[in-house]
């Protein structure tokens, strides 16, 4: 299908990362999944090959380019090779957006050198034991010490893809009560240097999928944050979380398309090989019908997230846009993954087949970055229903 989001400059960004990717993470994706996690030092190679700088300024080391299309480019590599680069991910989709949105200028020189070599890796604490789409129900809070130095902040957070490497944090944490005509203020964004005293990582989770990502529960007790690390203006936090969630959404979006792509070709080559009765897999009519319907499923989830992908680059991208694109693209990802698993038969159910492992790590795509419930009601409201 004829395609005009990427130009000659992304291609060649293609060939480096699936060069990159046969060489440095297929041979040993099988330890990281039974270890569930990448390893540390895999952050710093890809801070060598430049994935984590492309938008970053050249002054702290990046390459300058304001675009997220590098991103599609290695959202669709990674699916096509069945393989993740593990809680990497987090870090340049949440936590870049914040540091570039919020960051003060000597804020960006202590923090993106290091963020771009890989160095220092970045997580976004927003989701607690008993909030998850309430963001203004949280109850992690943070004080201001009486010499007006730092902040000491209590609490937890659960669910925190990268929270096991993560060497800093940005948490969300209550510094003022809610008002009564207003329960989203008061939210304020701290970045945590995870070194410090009273920080903890809890458990890390066993999660269905997404199993090469490492998600931890986190916990504070009497941390002490200084005030050169707050992020952005105090209580204003929920606005901040609000103006980055298009972007996000829009990752979740393309990711499900690409695990949608990588299936239908995960399925074709195994049916195929696949002898039954005599005949392969592929000769049979329910298969080429079943792989046709996946595919036009498929062709209409990329128009839907390169025109996602297109507006987001040209700061165009609306809420409700977003929502739109990650309903749609989650909802056929799940559908089409479901579809491939079913055409390999028993070997589907099999974890060293990528598509089982595909299928676990796409459920979760229809409830992160707020659920398929949550998309319709803010599409619902775009509608003036």
């Amino acid at each position: 299908m004829r395609r005009t989001v990427f130009n000659e400059d992304h291609e060649a960004y293609r060939e480096t990362l699936r060069a990159f990717i046969e060489a440095e993470v297929v041979p040993v994706y099988d330890e990281w999944f039974a270890a569930g996690q990448a390893p540390r030092e895999f952050y710093h190679k890809l801070g060598e090959l430049g994935v984590f700088g492309i938008s970053v300024e050249e002054e702290f080391g990046g390459a300058g380019v304001d675009s997220h299309k590098y991103e599609a480019v290695l959202q669709e590599e990674c699916a096509r090779a069945g393989v993740s680069f593990g809680g990497s991910g987090v870090h340049v989709l949440l936590g870049l957006p914040y540091i570039k949105m919020l960051a003060t200028g000597d804020q960006k020189k202590r923090w993106l050198p290091k963020f771009v070599s890989g160095e220092e890796m970045w997580a976004l604490a927003m989701t607690e034991p008993g909030t998850g789409s309430d963001v203004a129900g949280m109850k992690t809070n943070a004080k201001l010490s009486e010499d007006g130095t730092h902040y000491v902040l209590n609490g937890s957070k659960t669910f925190i893809t990268g929270g096991v490497h993560a060497d800093r944090v940005i948490v969300c944490a209550r510094t003022s009560a809610p008002r009564e005509d207003d329960r989203r203020f008061g939210i304020s964004l701290f970045a945590v240097d995870t070194k410090s005293e009273g920080y903890s990582i809890g458990r890390k989770l066993d999660k269905l999928g997404l199993r090469v990502s490492d998600t931890a529960e986190l916990a504070f007790v009497d941390v002490k944050v200084p005030v050169e690390d707050l992020l952005g203006e105090e209580n204003k936090g929920f606005g901040y979380l609000g103006t980055n969630l298009a972007s996000e959404r829009w990752g979740i979006a393309f990711g499900a398309y690409a695990q949608a792509a990588a299936a239908v070709r995960f399925a074709q080559q195994y049916v195929q090989d696949r002898t039954v009765f005599g005949k392969t897999v592929a000769s049979f009519q329910n298969t080429k019908f079943e792989l046709a319907a996946c595919q036009a499923e498929v062709d209409a989830a990329q128009a839907v997230a390169d025109r996602a992908l297109e507006a987001l680059d040209a700061g165009e991208l609306t809420a409700a846009e977003a929502a739109s694109a990650k309903l749609f693209c989650t909802e056929v990802a799940h559908r089409v993954i479901d579809r491939c698993l079913q055409l390999h038969g028993g070997y589907g159910f099999m974890n060293e087949y990528p598509i089982a492992r595909l299928y676990a790590d796409n459920r979760v795509n229809r409830i992160y970055g707020g659920t398929s419930e949550v998309m319709k009601s803010i599409i619902a409201k775009s509608m003036g229903l």
